[in-house]
């Protein structure tokens, strides 16, 4: 039996596929403000794998077939909800303007990128779940 107190499990990191790099940097990158932590290719004309991150979000960027579902949602805690809407208006990206929803659990802002990924940012309302 494995002792669990040597066990630490951290936050998940999605993995979200993507079949352009270029219209991915601009989604990601120039639009959605994430900088780029680490890219792997196999060989020079293989597809890519990344890793981004802005603040405490870490996302998993890869061209790889099967690596994951497009059209997949992922769901980011934030805080500063308004502050990033703001944000986001401001930057404008092709045919997207994102609403600020009031959800029964918090403010929500979803943005879909060019491949059909759906990303959720919530700023909770009241108590938040517990991550420990």
């Amino acid at each position: 039996m494995t002792d669990k107190a040597s066990t630490d499990i951290r936050p998940a990191i999605p993995v979200i596929r993507i079949f352009d790099l270029e219209k991915a940097q601009q989604f990601y990158l120039d639009y959605l403000g994430f900088s780029v932590d680490w890219e792997h290719r196999h060989e020079e004309d293989f597809p890519i794998y990344m890793q981004i991150s802005r603040s405490g979000c870490v996302l998993h960027l890869s061209e790889h077939h099967g690596d994951a579902t497009p059209g997949s949602t992922c769901f980011v805690p934030i805080t500063g909800a308004m502050a990033l809407h703001q944000e986001l208006g401001d930057r404008r990206y092709r045919n997207i303007k994102p609403s600020l929803e009031a959800m029964p659990w918090g403010l929500q802002i979803t943005v879909t990128d060019p491949f059909g990924n759906r990303l959720r940012f919530c700023e909770y309302r009241g108590e938040q779940p517990s991550t420990s």
